[in-house]
């Protein structure tokens, strides 16, 4: 992962975190159903935009290198790993 890509993960992930431990405490403090899933949608939100920054630097860096290096069985197993990838995300 590229280094600024990191560093943008690592503050989301650090805000995601924060999200977390307001839900433990939402919970904690029984919290108006409602609430907690609003909030819990908003951690999924969050997590899905990470995920989408990760996958986007994979596919920018590793896959376009494999592509430039003109290797076709580079090229196969980094398309089959990010097909792969992809699926399970979706599930």
């Amino acid at each position: 992962m590229h280094e600024d890509t990191k560093a943008a993960v690592e503050g989301r992930l650090a805000r995601i975190a924060g999200q977390i431990s307001g839900l433990q405490r939402m919970v904690a403090a029984d919290r108006y159903c409602v609430e907690v899933l609003t909030q819990i949608a908003a951690v999924r939100a969050a997590l899905h935009k990470v995920e989408e920054q990760i996958l986007r630097d994979h596919v920018e860096h590793c896959v376009a290198d494999a592509f430039a290096s003109g290797s076709i069985a580079d090229q196969r197993r980094k398309v089959e790993e990010l097909v792969s990838t992809i699926g399970r995300m979706t599930r």
